[in-house]
């Protein structure tokens, strides 16, 4: 094995694990580590702040070629793994792993007018809206089903000099579509600092200044500046956080303006039109077992 060449050294643990078993390999030289399901486990889109992990894990650590593995394969203690855990070592051949990972993202339609495309892309057509999103810095591609509906609804919805709530907004991707597809303004909501940072980064990248979307926490008094101002306000974050937000979110909008909710499955969908029976919401989209919700504030 040529030292240009890699090791992969492949575990298996439990999530409560994973965190303790990265921490020892980095202490004795994996250069990277990368995660996946062990079990077939679906994950949810995470709301606001959350970081979802499978219960059982497949960890993948990346060594130099010319590293003595089964010296460190001796002293890896195994209450950092699971009962019975394979540990396997594969050669990885020399490439260039960006370009390898960057292959893996390309251009995606979400409606009539809108593309969502990696930043390095060249955007397919030039006189369409195309959002350029790097997914190393976000926490919604709009590859997920939520994603997808509510940026297809966005296209529909959005005509020009709406102000548009994005509420969980993540990577900002649904705010930055709504501004490129004409909306005047908009409010990114999150209570996760890195998520603010990461819509401020993908606003910049796709040139939407300071003026046209601000980015705030929960908190702040910037939602009281917006009640009942919102031409459309959209949350893609779960059931639970949808239900308690309520009031919230019908008083960010403007009367006659629309919300649009999802990460909601479709046996959750009546429990939250029950309780937003005053917008009178309906499902308009279904996808791969989600549903999105829309419905219109009273004059």
């Amino acid at each position: 094995m040529s030292s240009t060449d890699w090791q992969e050294w492949a575990l298996e643990t439990h999530s409560p694990l994973v965190e303790s078993l990265e921490e020892w390999l980095f202490d004795h030289g994996a250069l990277a580590v990368s995660l996946e399901d062990n079990a077939n486990e679906p994950l949810l889109e995470p709301g606001p702040g959350e970081t979802p992990l499978w219960q059982n894990v497949v960890l993948k650590a990346l060594f130099a070629g010319d590293a003595d593995l089964s010296s460190i394969k001796a002293v890896l203690p195994r209450t950092l793994l699971a009962e019975n855990s394979k540990s396997e070592v594969s050669r990885l051949e020399d490439r260039e792993w960006t370009r390898v990972w960057m292959d893996d993202f390309a251009p995606i339609q979400m409606g009539p007018r809108l593309w969502v495309c990696p930043s390095w892309a060249v955007p397919p057509d030039e006189a369409l809206v195309n959002v350029m999103l790097d997914p190393g810095l976000a926490f919604g591609t709009g590859t997920h089903a939520t994603t997808a509906m509510c940026l297809g609804a966005l296209d529909a919805a959005v005509s020009g000099g709406e102000s548009v709530v994005d509420y969980g907004c993540g990577s900002g991707i649904l705010a930055i579509a709504a501004l490129k597809l004409g909306a005047s303004k908009a409010l990114g909501v999150d209570n996760d600092p890195q998520a603010l940072a990461a819509s401020r980064d993908n606003a910049a990248r796709n040139q939407i200044s300071t003026d046209q979307f601000d980015v705030v926490m929960p908190e702040d008094d910037m939602l009281l500046a917006w009640s009942n101002t919102a031409s459309v306000v959209v949350a893609n974050i779960l059931a639970g956080p949808l239900l308690s937000l309520a009031h919230d979110l019908i008083e960010l909008t403007a009367p006659g303006g629309r919300l649009l909710l999802t990460g909601v499955l479709e046996e959750q969908a009546a429990k939250l039109i029950e309780h937003y029976e005053h917008v009178s919401l309906d499902v308009i989209d279904r996808r791969d077992g989600w549903v999105l919700l829309s419905g219109v504030k009273p004059a």
